[in-house]
């Protein structure tokens, strides 16, 4: 058996092994060569039956396994051996032990080692400064992570045992993983609210549903809302209204509606989200006269949606060739004091396009010609549309050139061809 240099000295006995029975016996022999016999009585007091190794996966064999020996001693106990894994690999080794007699885990927390990737290395360097020491210290331990040496749980219980940190620290590393991207982010946010120190309230679970709706993972935000509640926390208007906002992005119009429901049931004023969001989810249900419906009545209470919320209501009913629908959400837009643009003008002029009625088509073109509104090709071409369901080809030529007469305006030659009637 090859062993490695010497490092008696500082009280670690480094081995290389190919079987269990083979490190013990070797274990013993070398403790005994380079110990007094009064100090380390190994073949009494080393029980390997006492540590149960948890960070071995089967992709390590066991020719490429290294043990640090280190003595460990407990207070009026003889001195004991602990294994302490180590990796050759790269990054920050986190190793566990559990002591069955205790029933509780033991981790050993060791630094960034020499076989830090260069991104890694590049990742740490870019830390903020003001930064505490005991929140870089983690956000080494994550950046360099391998979750086949250990699990992420295991590096912050081992955190929170060693460096004490407060609510803010917790805030700190969050708020810099969500700024990293970090994949890991997510995770560390739903074993935070674990944690005492962490003193998670309320807005903390909002957060993280939240975060869950914008990823689309519904079951994930559904648990963090019954975690919650089975903490004795109360839903409130806000916690909800994300619940609704996402049900609505994902288009469970039901849930939407359930929850909306929920919203009304707490006794509280509705607030601008929580409405715009229903809205949305008829819009997208397919039930826009509903949504214009609930839009009135937060007009009433005074209750003032979006200007995106007022697009996709008159997006909808112009993709449907609801003229009267459009036009009455175009007017209330106006009343709401968002300013039309060219846009907006056109989803107006392409309901009137789309059921044929060139005139009105027409009428709503000069109308954002006279508001100072200058018209897109696509508003043109939109207009040229409606006179071609007539079959108006006349009146679609005095459309244009009434157009050319203006200077400023330029119209494409793609405008001139007017399709083959065949």
């Amino acid at each position: 058996m090859a062993v490695a240099e010497d490092d008696s000295s500082l009280g670690f006995f480094p081995f290389s092994f190919h079987s269990a029975a083979q490190w013990s016996q070797n274990c013993t022999a070398s403790m005994s060569a380079t110990a007094p016999s009064s100090s380390f009585n190994l073949v009494s007091n080393l029980d390997l039956q006492r540590w149960q190794l948890t960070s071995i996966g089967p992709q390590h064999s066991l020719s490429s396994i290294h043990f640090l020996v280190q003595p460990h001693c407990s207070k009026g106990a003889p001195c004991l051996a602990s294994p302490l894994f180590s990796s050759p690999a790269g990054g920050e080794n986190v190793a566990k032990t559990e002591n069955l007699e205790e029933g509780r885990p033991s981790f050993k927390w060791v630094e960034v080692g020499p076989h830090a990737t260069e991104e890694q290395r590049i990742a740490i360097s870019n830390l903020p400064f003001k930064m505490t020491k005991r929140c870089k210290a983690l956000m080494r331990q994550i950046i360099c992570f391998n979750p086949q040496r250990a699990s992420l749980s295991d590096v912050l219980a081992a955190w929170v045992r060693i460096m004490k940190p407060s609510r803010a620290d917790w805030l700190a590393v969050l708020k810099e993983l969500k700024k990293l991207n970090h994949p890991a982010h997510l995770e560390v946010a739903e074993l935070a609210l674990l944690e005492e120190s962490f003193e998670a309230n309320v807005r903390d679970y909002t957060k993280l549903i939240h975060w869950y709706g914008k990823q689309n993972q519904l079951q994930d935000a559904e648990e963090a809302l019954l975690a919650m509640k089975q903490r004795g926390f109360i839903c409130d208007q806000v916690t909800l209204t994300a619940m609704v906002d996402m049900y609505s992005k994902a288009g469970h119009f039901e849930l939407a509606n359930k929850t909306f429901e929920e919203i009304k049931l707490l006794g509280l004023p509705l607030d601008k989200r929580s409405c715009g969001s229903m809205v949305m989810a008829y819009i997208r249900a397919g039930m826009p006269e509903q949504g214009e419906i609930l839009l009135r009545e937060m007009d009433e209470l005074e209750i003032f949606a979006g200007s995106e919320v007022y697009k996709a209501l008159l997006r909808a009913y112009s993709m449907i060739g609801n003229t009267d629908g459009a036009q009455r959400v175009f007017d209330a837009i106006q009343f709401a004091g968002i300013i039309p643009d060219a846009r907006l003008c056109g989803l107006l002029i392409n309901a009137y396009a789309t059921t044929g009625q060139s005139d009105k088509a027409l009428v709503a073109f000069e109308n954002m010609r006279k508001a100072g509104i200058e018209p897109s090709d696509k508003c043109v071409a939109l207009v040229l549309h409606a006179y071609e369901r007539e079959n108006k080809i006349n009146k679609a030529l005095d459309f244009l050139i009434d157009l050319e007469r203006d200077d400023k305006l330029k119209l494409p030659e793609k405008l001139y061809l007017w399709p083959d009637s065949g």
